[in-house]
């Protein structure tokens, strides 16, 4: 068992990130070709509700309340002591049940085979959604030149 505090916090930040911002259909197919689900214990059950998004203007303005989303957060205990948390946009009980036990596995020797079976695809997925939705918008993208008059 890895202590949570052995765990590198930017990349357990980075699989905590893609596994709340995934499709809850990609991620849910992906976590059903895990076939060991270890056993656990919840130490706080599914449970949605609403947090305050915050935002800034140009990233450095002052923070002001853009408004709520709703989540849904768990967290649970494997049998052998690791701690697992999920915090996923919407009111999906299963995927925030899903990633808290990708975020435990990924604490334990599973980690390399819950990275190649769920997390690598994932951000694979994640990646070419993001690219075709940048070709989408990039088609409608209008260029405006100018004209010089010979005026000064």
């Amino acid at each position: 068992m890895a202590n949570e505090t052995e765990i590198d916090a930017e990349v357990r930040r980075g699989w905590m990130s893609l596994l709340a911002k995934a499709p809850e259909s990609a991620l849910m197919a992906l976590w059903g070709e895990v076939s060991e689900r270890p056993a656990f214990e919840w130490l706080r059950a599914p449970e949605v509700g609403g947090v305050m998004v915050r935002g800034r203007m140009g990233g450095t303005g002052a923070a002001f309340n853009l408004g709520e989303m709703t989540v849904t957060r768990c967290s649970l205990v494997l049998a052998d002591g690791t701690v697992g948390h999920g915090y996923v946009q919407g009111r999906s009980k299963p995927k925030a049940e899903a990633a808290a036990l990708i975020d435990a596995l990924m604490q334990t020797g599973a980690a390399a085979s819950v990275r190649a079976v769920v997390l690598d695809p994932l951000a694979g997925q994640m990646r070419a959604a993001k690219a075709a939705r940048a070709a989408k918008a990039a088609a409608t993208k209008v260029e405006f030149f100018t004209m010089v008059r010979g005026e000064d």
